[in-house]
């Protein structure tokens, strides 16, 4: 099996894993803990495990200048974007989420554009507009809340940083696999990550009543640590050695469809045509952008 092929199943693993946790992060927050403190356990989880590992991998030494890159990457990849998805997560719906990340390409494509001056032709200019206008179409009109959506609006404006964020670090990221390998690069980011989340989510962590979860909160828990945050970086960083940024954040496709199947299918959320109409139209904006893939190199 070729190096390439590999990539494409590891990126459409961690998509399915992603679209997965829409519906599963939701079930445990805030009802047994807040999202910051989700954010903690799901990092500091990580970290450990991607710790344990590392003897897998070869001894290797950052570059004194890789580390400015590698700290901006925590931030982004590991702070930033799992703080906003995960309190994003919080106040709005799963489907929104699901279909709200998928402005990631069309976010690596600005970013890109800005960044290492990438050209936006027309087509690519009119995807932009049109997903955007997607996500602006869930943002102004989901405006309906619910016990477990207290600010739907609020939420899919988080989400949409997310995605921003996300984009930043699939860009600064991608060089650095091309130098280390994966287990060298997470141990490094979800560590640093650690200690510059710490003060954010530590509280809401420290609240948590531990004792007493009953097991479908721990299951929970623990698909997002292993699943969600392990695996699924594990699978991308691999991924990114032989695919280029703009096709890593083009399967995020994958991850609507998964995420609203599987949220329809456990009673999670409910498909609406302020949805479906959003969902198209940041589709159709996001397969504009994508259509002709460019190689993203920094």
């Amino acid at each position: 099996m070729s190096k390439r092929l590999l990539a494409i199943l590891a990126a459409i693993g961690a998509s399915t894993i992603y679209g997965i946790n829409h519906t599963v992060a939701k079930g445990v927050m805030p009802l047994y803990i807040e999202p910051f403190g989700f954010i903690f356990l799901r990092v500091f989880g990580a970290a450990i495990l991607f710790w344990a590992i590392s003897f897998l991998g070869p001894k290797e030494k950052i570059a004194t200048s890789d580390w400015p890159r590698i700290f901006a990457c925590a931030v982004f990849g590991m702070v930033i974007n799992m703080l906003f998805f995960f309190k994003g997560l919080s106040l709005s719906t799963p489907i929104n989420s699901s279909v709200i990340v998928t402005l990631s390409p069309i976010m690596v494509l600005i970013l890109a554009s800005i960044l290492i001056k990438e050209r936006i032709t027309l087509l690519k200019t009119a995807g932009i507009v049109v997903g955007l206008a997607g996500a602006l179409v869930l943002v102004l009109f989901s405006v309906q809340s619910k016990a477990d959506a207290p600010n739907i609006p609020l939420g899919n404006i988080l989400f949409m940083v997310n995605a921003f964020s996300y984009g930043i670090y699939l860009i600064l990221v991608k060089p650095l696999t091309a130098k280390y390998h994966p287990l060298t690069l997470m141990k490094w980011l979800f560590g640093i990550a650690v200690f510059i989340n710490l003060p954010i989510t530590i509280g809401e962590f420290t609240d948590v009543a531990w004792q007493d979860l009953p097991w479908e909160a721990i299951w929970k828990m623990g698909f997002v640590v292993l699943g969600t945050t392990f695996a699924t970086y594990l699978l991308n960083i691999f991924a990114l050695k032989e695919l280029s940024a703009s096709t890593i954040s083009a399967f995020i496709y994958l991850q609507p469809l998964i995420g609203i199947i599987y949220a329809i299918t456990t009673g999670a959320d409910e498909l609406t045509a302020v949805k479906v109409i959003a969902g198209l139209l940041v589709f159709a904006g996001v397969y504009m952008v994508t259509k002709k893939k460019t190689e993203i190199r920094a």
